[in-house]
């Protein structure tokens, strides 16, 4: 095939490479800039092309392989690595140190809260939390595990309203 031949056969099939390439960049100007350089590397690499083989398929492969190239140059690009001695981690998001002031004052208040509560709540409330079943803190105490869940419920109940401060919106 003539590089003339070649060349036009690949302007027929610039209609059909461009919903494809839409498809991929879901960007009009970014697509269009895909297809020019699928065809540029497609002309470019006429010679690697073998004459009876599906030249649409041939295309459609250099595009995505192209996009593929594109779009990891472009993470690369924006992904920073960190070379300094004391290796800090700047725009790292697994990091985050937050203030412990307002945990501290969210912690005082939780304990006067339960210590707040009366000795029938507290006690099976505070089992619970420790990691008790309810049948084992029936047996404990000595009342019915219905009691039990009765007891916690309104602990749990009471706690909420004392302190809905700190629920989240």
């Amino acid at each position: 095939m003539t590089a003339l031949e070649f060349s036009y056969s690949l302007s027929q099939m610039t209609t059909s490479l461009k919903p494809f390439a839409l498809k991929l960049t879901k960007d009009h100007e970014e697509a269009n800039d895909l297809l020019q350089e699928t065809m540029l590397k497609a002309y470019t690499n006429r010679d690697k092309f073998a004459e009876g083989t599906n030249l649409k398929a041939w295309l459609y492969t250099i595009m995505k392989n192209t996009f593929i190239t594109n779009y990891q140059r472009l993470v690369r690009r924006n992904t920073f690595i960190d070379s300094t001695d004391n290796l800090h981690y700047i725009n790292s998001t697994e990091n985050i140190t937050q203030n412990l002031a307002y945990s501290s004052f969210a912690m005082n208040d939780m304990n006067k809260a339960i210590q707040a509560l009366d000795e029938a709540y507290k006690v099976p409330f505070m089992m619970h939390f420790r990691g008790f079943k309810y049948h084992e803190i029936a047996d404990r105490l000595g009342i019915p595990i219905g009691t039990v869940k009765n007891r916690i419920h309104i602990a749990r109940k009471e706690l909420k309203g004392k302190l809905k401060v700190y629920a989240k919106n």
